[in-house]
């Protein structure tokens, strides 16, 4: 078979069968990345056009960071409280307004602030997207389905990334403007094409009555999802060596920052143009055994890095991690929709969240330390480190899990089996008494007395 007709009926089998309101959520997600322009030219705005020192943009930078920390369990206690739908509006409502305030602030103490509360804003809106996105896929579609919104957030903010060098090269305040309009386009999407998709409060009370009291404090106290949100954790630190310790390591090295840019693109082009076929590959494999692999790629992925002389060879490590990369994000989501109760899916992907958004709090401060004290070589051989953790603790938390499931169908199969048999000795019983009957009534018949 051709390869144009094999690639096309790859697409196909990967896109169909999903419904149609996970494919305007799609949309949504697509045009807000193809938007974003704060997050990857931050920094260059306070320092090229405002003037401000490189400690006041890593400050304002860690203030944007600790809003989402913020916003990750606000977001999931209001999808849950009030809905995905009117979270979604809410924080992508918010989102336009603070980026378009920011584009006009000029005192320090205000972009500080007004980027606080972007960073709260448009976080807070990602429980509730993947909050959503479970309720309306099929589970047996959903690493499929996060798997297609992942290739949408990398698409957009490729495409976003080219973009907006153009754009700030003409108006950095353009670029702000842009990205809150588009914002606002997503607003009207979920207003005009998105029902809610919450369970309402019967169907949920009537399959599991337990999730209409889940609180934060389930969650914290929910010891397979916490060890699930730490070994995220970890696995964020690594990922997010790329955009802190990488350009550090490679500046040190004598790279130029266009040589950073041209090995960190080969990220989000390999994600473009891999994650759809390799998709097809792992949805029907062993999440544990995804979960591992992906852990410790990525580890070492980083760690070849150490052992990198030219640009070439950096990008050969590139492709190493960003394939962890690919495997590991919308296998890790699924198995967080696994784990969480139907009714408390936003405070779960909440708590989810915010392990990734702790990790771009630590990972800046952590990585400029060990470069500083020990050096780059040391930074990745922690990654590596890192890595081997994070897969020995899915192997093992992942076995356990299975071994709950098993045990819950097996007291499933052993309470319909019970069940079974007292139906059966009910009707042994039944026909026993009415065999009595019968026979009563045959001999009442014969003898004359009835």
């Amino acid at each position: 078979m051709p390869y144009a007709l094999r690639a096309r009926r790859s697409v196909r089998e990967t896109v169909s069968g999903l419904p149609r309101e996970f494919w305007w959520l799609w949309t949504s997600t697509l045009v807000n990345r193809l938007g974003a322009f704060v997050a990857t030219f931050m920094a260059l705005y306070l320092t090229l056009d405002r003037g401000y020192s490189a400690t006041y943009a890593g400050l304002v930078a860690a203030l944007h960071g600790l809003g989402g920390v913020v916003s990750s369990l606000g977001g999931g206690v209001m999808t849950d409280r009030l809905g995905r739908r009117p979270t979604l509006l809410i924080a992508q409502s918010s989102t336009a307004a603070s980026v378009a305030l920011l584009g006009f602030v000029r005192d320090p103490v205000a972009i500080a602030g007004v980027a606080f509360l972007v960073g709260m804003a448009s976080n807070a809106s990602r429980p509730a997207v993947q909050a959503m996105m479970a309720d309306i896929v099929r589970p047996e579609d959903r690493i499929r389905a996060f798997s297609l919104n992942y290739w949408a957030i990398n698409l957009g903010f490729a495409v976003s990334s080219m973009a907006a060098g153009f754009i700030a090269e003409v108006s950095y305040r353009a670029g702000f403007l842009i990205e809150a309009g588009m914002t606002m386009v997503c607003a009207v999407l979920v207003f005009l094409r998105l029902p809610e998709s919450k369970p309402t409060a019967t169907v949920t009370e009537a399959a599991a009555p337990r999730d209409a009291s889940v609180s934060l404090r389930t969650v914290l106290r929910d010891g397979p999802f916490m060890s699930v949100v730490g070994l995220s954790f970890l696995v964020a630190l690594i990922f997010q060596q790329g955009a802190v310790g990488l350009p550090v390591a490679m500046g040190e090295a004598g790279f130029t920052p266009a040589e950073y840019g041209m090995a960190i693109a080969v990220n989000g082009v390999l994600i473009v143009v891999l994650q759809i076929p390799v998709t097809r590959f792992i949805q029907h494999r062993d999440p544990r055994r995804l979960l591992v692999v992906s852990s410790v790629l990525a580890g070492y992925g980083f760690a070849l890095t150490a052992f990198a002389g030219s640009l070439g060879v950096i990008a050969l490590t590139v492709c190493v991690w960003t394939l962890a990369e690919i495997v590991n994000a919308p296998t890790q989501t699924s198995l967080v929709v696994r784990l969480s109760p139907v009714h408390g899916r936003g405070r779960y992907q909440g708590m989810y969240t915010m392990s990734w958004s702790v990790a771009a709090l630590v990972a800046p401060l952590l990585s400029g330390f060990v470069i500083d004290r020990f050096g780059a070589e040391w930074l990745w051989g922690l990654c590596a480190l890192v890595g081997t953790v994070a897969g020995v603790g899915y192997a093992v938390l992942m076995r356990r899990v299975s071994e709950e499931g098993e045990k819950k169908e097996t007291d499933k199969d052993k309470d319909e089996d019970e069940d079974e048999g007292r139906d059966q000795e009910e009707t042994r019983t039944a026909d026993g008494v009415l065999g009595v009957a019968d026979g009563v009534s045959r001999e009442s018949r014969s003898s004359g007395t009835l």
